[in-house]
């Protein structure tokens, strides 16, 4: 969990970190953009992308949702660090471009 707030927390100067319902919430300009979570049925850490609605990528979940997507993590296995960096510069992208709406 820490080497993956360190990769969401380094992917551009403007994010900041939060907690909202006891998990780390990361902002990009005060505008909810990502959390770190935990799944309570297996207990493996996923990357929850608020705005995944948006973000086409066969590794990311939509499950029941119909605006947020999962990209969970085996915890077995070395981070997939090129897809997790390349989905949130993705998702960051929706926030610089004005498809997500940010007030300054």
């Amino acid at each position: 969990m820490l080497a993956l707030r360190s990769i969401i927390l380094d992917q551009d100067t403007n994010i900041t970190e939060t907690k909202k319902w006891g998990m780390p919430c990361f902002c990009y300009k005060k505008k909810m953009f990502c959390y770190l979570w935990t799944d309570k049925k297996t207990n493996e850490p996923y990357i929850l992308m608020v705005e995944g609605k948006y973000l086409d990528y066969p590794e990311l979940e939509e499950g029941t949702r119909s605006r947020m997507k999962i990209f969970r993590i085996n915890p077995n296995k070395d981070l997939p660090l090129k897809t997790i960096e390349t989905i949130l510069q993705k998702a960051l992208d929706l926030y610089r471009n004005g498809t997500i709406k940010i007030k300054e």
